[in-house]
């Protein structure tokens, strides 16, 4: 019997195409076409975008799983889900490289300023000026705020840059050789670059605001790879205008797709599109995961990736 689950965010076609190979009935929450849908779906599925608040789950009386396709759930309300005996997953690791990839990729790119040296020589201004003079990454103080998978990640790339590295979090990692500060206030008063690496939600949003871009300073660059909402948007786009900080590279913002305008005039900025993790190999294997947990869930078998919230929850 083919099981019915709810779509509640765009999905890449070639998940789309593996979930209808595996003769799961997919319906879109944007346009149910079937007036019962809600009444049979078991298992709702969606990218890390996806916003699944406690009112659609109280429409859906036998949903039972929330599978994401993404490392970042902050868009459900998983106390809400477990309030109704729902286990979320996600899909953590598959996408930790690439997302440190990109973190080193905007690192160069705003320090060295690599956008803006590409338009200098397509707008033809190389034949009458020279491009000024950018900052050295190689050997440079980095932070990284959040030294999780991906914060790991990004300190082993940096390493090979001979960056001298430090970071912050919960609490101090016994196994890690880097100097650790306590709060983000102190480790962006220590560092010439700080990567912002933690998850989304709550405990996180505006972490990074006026006080964290004041130790930053003048010299300093913001790279953010993680969730918009960790940083006080506004408080930054005013940071930059008054140049209290060098640069800014972002991959997320508060309203994306729609970006606010300062940030698109301001020359001290590299703006990317979210697609930290948008690689065809990475995307293949987040959808892979998504569906090894649905098919897991399914057959009754312990679940692959649930969330940390829902790791003590039973099937």
């Amino acid at each position: 019997m083919a099981q019915e689950i709810l779509q509640v965010s765009p999905l890449p076609p070639f998940m789309m195409k593996a979930l209808q190979e595996a003769d799961y009935i997919v319906h879109d929450h944007t346009h149910i076409k079937d007036p019962g849908a809600l009444s049979k779906v078991t298992a709702i599925v969606g990218t890390g975008a996806a916003k699944v608040d406690k009112k659609l789950l109280m429409m859906l009386p036998h949903v039972k799983l929330i599978a994401i396709c993404g490392v970042g759930y902050d868009g459900v309300d998983v106390a809400a889900a477990i309030e109704k005996g729902i286990i979320v997953t996600h899909t953590p690791g598959v996408l930790t490289d690439d997302v440190a990839d990109l973190a080193i990729g905007l690192m160069l790119s705003i320090g060295r300023r690599i956008p803006q040296a590409d338009k200098f020589v397509r707008n033809g201004d190389w034949v009458d000026d020279v491009f000024a003079l950018t900052h050295k990454v190689s050997g440079a103080r980095l932070g990284i705020l959040g030294m999780g998978r991906i914060g790991r990640a990004i300190a082993k790339r940096a390493s090979a840059f001979d960056m001298r590295i430090a970071y912050t979090g919960r609490q101090a990692k016994a196994d890690l050789p880097y100097d650790f500060y306590k709060t983000p206030v102190e480790l962006a008063a220590a560092v010439d670059y700080l990567v912002v690496a933690v998850t989304g939600g709550g405990d996180t949003q505006k972490l990074i605001g006026a006080p964290v871009l004041q130790a930053l300073g003048p010299k300093g660059y913001l790279i953010n790879i993680a969730r918009g909402s960790v940083v006080d948007q506004p408080v930054l786009v005013q940071a930059l205008k008054d140049k209290a900080i060098a640069g800014v590279a972002l991959d997320v913002f508060w309203d994306e797709p729609v970006i606010d305008p300062e940030l698109r005039r301001l020359s001290n900025v590299v703006l990317t599109p979210h697609i930290a993790s948008a690689t065809v190999e990475t995307r293949q294997a987040m959808a892979a995961l998504t569906l090894d947990n649905l098919q897991a869930f399914y057959e009754r078998k312990v679940l692959p990736t649930p969330v940390p919230e829902c790791q003590s929850l039973e099937t």
